[in-house]
């Protein structure tokens, strides 16, 4: 879960700060019962890897569409943070207000963001352990550690803007390694 709290450390600062441990919190609250849901769908998370649609030679499975979007998304949201961070929005016009993102498209991205983190994470849990309620206390923990962890590694991430580049280098790799973790096998068969 480190890659996933140092991105929404990354979302959350875009926030005014009396609202960036609100959205932390609220973002993986929505998270956990997110993948506690996907625990609950085990009979379709066991079936999206059935062929949905055929393009050309290819077919995608609902797991390899959910993957390789959630690959998409990390790509453009990597790339768009470091295209911001190394050059700077166009300035308009210079102006003492500053400009703050919206609360709800904030958590939204947190929330997104988890899912596609939490798929392979959840699906490889249901081919460990047969019950389900060891995998709900395990996310229920994970989470808490998350949500205590997020405050302090948030600040550090902020104190440290070669930290925040790094870390949206490692989004950005796992953007491509799950977009190419998909079409691997497309382009072999």
């Amino acid at each position: 879960g480190i890659d996933n709290l140092v991105f929404i450390a990354i979302l959350a600062e875009k926030l005014p700060p009396e609202q960036r441990d609100k959205a932390r919190v609220v973002g993986l609250s929505l998270a956990l019962f997110m993948r506690l849901g996907l625990l609950f769908a085990i009979s379709w998370l066991v079936t999206l890897t059935k062929p949905l649609i055929t393009v050309f030679d290819w077919t995608f499975s609902g797991r390899d569409l959910i993957l390789l979007f959630g690959g998409l998304f990390l790509l453009y949201k990597a790339v768009s943070e470091l295209h911001e961070r190394m050059e700077g929005k166009p300035e308009v016009k210079v102006t003492t207000n500053v400009v703050y993102a919206s609360f709800t498209a904030v958590v939204a991205q947190i929330v997104v963001l988890d899912a596609v983190f939490s798929l392979d994470s959840v699906i490889t849990a249901i081919g460990m352990v047969d019950n389900i309620y060891v995998m709900m206390a395990a996310m229920i923990v994970a989470m808490a550690v998350m949500l205590l962890a997020s405050k302090p590694l948030t600040n550090f991430v902020n104190r440290h803007p070669t930290v925040i580049i790094l870390c949206l280098s490692f989004l950005l790799l796992i953007g491509i390694s799950l977009f190419l973790k998909k079409t691997k096998h497309w382009m072999n068969g």
